[in-house]
């Protein structure tokens, strides 16, 4: 038995590995309904069938963009009571956001006018106040965000939605990460670890506009396809030599074979997928110049076309990260994104997309309301915000809120792992039956906590 749509190496024992040893209600005899092309591969209807990840890593102050805080100027310079929660860095006192904010839609939620273009689709946006983290340092909070735990050497988000979903086109991989220059200080942020090979984000350098420039050696030396499948169905074979000799559960050694196959199929599917000027003029311009409109253009291509998790990151590095000049920057930030968030919302929306493709914003953690360097903010992982819009959640909505500062969340506090659980509830996945057996126990993407936030959900 096979999951539809995916590698015929991901057979029977990895079925009952994904959906069945210690799973509880699921069972056996689900497992293998799972497994065959007769069955669902969630565990319930979903709502979403796949997800487009926003990332701006560095962290956005929420305050600046979609929770009004009045406070902040009232006392301004100062340091009330409330407003001296530890932070990274010496900070002084509270800075006031200078940016006026009204209410849009007609759910009036607000939204600051760094975002004009983005809040005409405050219907559209469900926006999540209340998230908290556990460290205020980049690294800890990246993999905590990307990978349910504070360590590396687990499996990325996408790679549990690679996984637990599998693929809606064979022709391309299940998950992308678009990611300017060379992030070689990220590359565990997307990777698989002990989840089967294939799982693994891969990685695109969307800079380079052209495909053959974004994915190397996409095209054969000496295109001759008849002569290329003949070359792989040998090395296939060789290699199945290889696997049969070292008997079976030899994982890695079956990814490669799987990798090798879909680099084959990916000179075709991908040579037009990736190409943006197969684009007419007024959706380019829609989504403006710059490499993050070309990845959001990029992220709305790939989701038509059946990947099912794409991650966009803000640039390399983390650009979001004002410890100095945050006004100044994130004015610059906010430019630069809020015409292509607005034109994928709008693109996704008339295509018929957007109902069942999840779009998540927001960066590891938040920044502080007490300054940094005179004109800076801070790391902040005691109350951020982030948003997600279309694949099955409220639209128009503020879920929970920060103290009157924007410090600490207060009301309805959403942690990552809770974050984690409601996106995988919204796939169709119950996030305490998707587990891996590795090194004696079950792994899970939200480790042994989480709560999915009803609230939230259409």
């Amino acid at each position: 038995m096979t999951f539809p749509g995916n590698s015929p190496l991901i057979d029977r024992r990895t079925a009952l590995k994904r959906f069945g040893g210690g799973l509880g209600s699921l069972g056996l005899a689900s497992a293998l309904q799972a497994a065959g092309d007769f069955g669902p591969r969630t565990h319930f209807a979903p709502r979403a069938k796949r997800v487009i990840h926003l990332f701006m890593n560095g962290g956005p102050f929420g305050p600046d963009f979609f929770e009004p805080k009045p406070a902040l100027t009232k006392y301004h310079g100062q340091r009330p009571e409330g407003a001296d929660l530890r932070t990274e860095r010496p900070t002084g006192g509270l800075m006031a956001v200078p940016y006026a904010y009204a209410n849009h839609g007609k759910s009036g939620l607000p939204i600051s006018e760094l975002l004009p273009l983005t809040a005409r689709h405050a219907d559209d946006l469900c926006v999540l106040n209340s998230c908290h983290t556990d460290n205020p340092n980049h690294g800890p909070a990246l993999f905590l965000m990307n990978n349910g735990t504070m360590t590396p050497k687990v499996p990325s988000m996408g790679a549990w939605m690679s996984y637990g979903l599998g693929s809606e086109n064979r022709n391309l991989p299940s998950y992308l990460v678009l990611c300017p220059g060379r992030p070689v200080r990220f590359a565990e942020l997307w990777h698989s670890a002990f989840l089967p090979p294939q799982h693994q984000g891969v990685y695109i350098n969307h800079s380079k506009i052209e495909p053959d420039r974004m994915i190397p050696w996409l095209s054969a030396a000496k295109p001759d396809p008849a002569l290329q499948r003949r070359q792989l169905d040998l090395a296939a074979a060789l290699n199945r030599e290889h696997l049969a000799a070292r008997g079976p559960g030899n994982e890695a050694l079956e990814g490669r074979i799987e990798a090798m196959e879909t680099a084959y199929r990916m000179q075709f599917e991908a040579s037009d997928a990736f190409d943006l000027s197969k684009e007419p003029e007024k959706i380019r311009e829609a989504y403006g110049t710059g490499h993050f409109a070309n990845g959001c253009l990029l992220a709305r291509r790939l989701s038509e076309r059946g990947v099912r998790f794409i991650q966009v990151y803000y640039g390399n590095g983390q650009p979001w990260d004002t410890h100095s000049k945050h006004d100044e920057q994130t004015r610059k930030l906010a430019a630069d994104i809020d015409r292509p968030v607005y034109a994928l919302l709008e693109d996704l929306k008339q295509r018929g997309l957007l109902e069942d493709t999840l779009v998540i914003w927001g960066g590891e953690f938040g920044r502080t309301p007490v300054t940094e360097n005179g004109n800076g903010r801070d790391h902040n992982p005691h109350g951020f915000t982030m948003w997600m819009a279309g694949g099955g959640v409220k639209g128009g909505m503020a879920y929970g809120s920060t103290d009157e500062f924007g410090f600490k969340a207060q009301e309805n506090r959403l942690h990552v792992h809770d974050l984690h659980a409601t996106i995988l509830h919204l796939l169709g996945l119950d996030h305490e039956q998707l587990t891996f057996r590795h090194a004696g126990r079950d792994f899970r993407l939200t480790d042994v906590y989480g709560k999915v936030a009803q609230a939230v959900v259409a």
